[in-house]
């Protein structure tokens, strides 16, 4: 049966479609621990930032100061653009998973259908065969009653 066939395949791309959202999962979880990261680092740099400072600070602290904020300044600044990165890969990973759904379902209405076309083929043979039963018997009563009225 034209149904039965699609079994294995169906079963196939269902199990991509669970492939691809584990992946969306992992992603999501990914980005999470970017943004958790790029949220500390700018928390970081504010408190750094706001710390006080004071007037007579020696040169050779105040340029060490300056650079490490560069520095923070330049993490932070990395820090968004892989966060970036992940939320770009996250929606990635969700149109595959569209894509995938939507192909499970195709295929997955594609075999109901043929599930309900055989289940008409077969409802249509059993009413033949009823109908052919029916008129064997109402033949062969008829027959009967013929003999019967022949030999009165």
């Amino acid at each position: 049966m034209r149904s039965q066939r699609l079994d294995p395949l169906i079963k196939v791309v269902q199990q991509r479609q669970d492939t691809v959202a584990r992946e969306v999962a992992e992603r999501e979880r990914a980005l999470t621990e970017q943004q958790e990261r790029l949220d500390a680092l700018r928390r970081y740099a504010a408190e750094y930032a706001a710390a006080p400072s004071t007037a007579l600070i020696a040169p050779a602290l105040l340029v060490n100061r300056l650079a490490f904020r560069d520095r923070l300044d330049a993490a932070v600044t990395q820090q968004a653009g892989i966060v970036d990165h992940s939320r770009q890969q996250g929606e990635v990973e969700r149109a595959r998973l569209l894509l995938a759904s939507r192909e499970t379902k195709v295929l997955e209405k594609l075999a109901d259908s043929y599930r309900a076309q055989e289940s008409r083929v077969a409802e249509q043979r059993v009413q033949r065969e009823m109908d052919d039963l029916g008129g064997r018997r109402a033949r062969a009563a008829a027959l009967a009653a013929d003999q019967t009225e022949q030999a009165t």
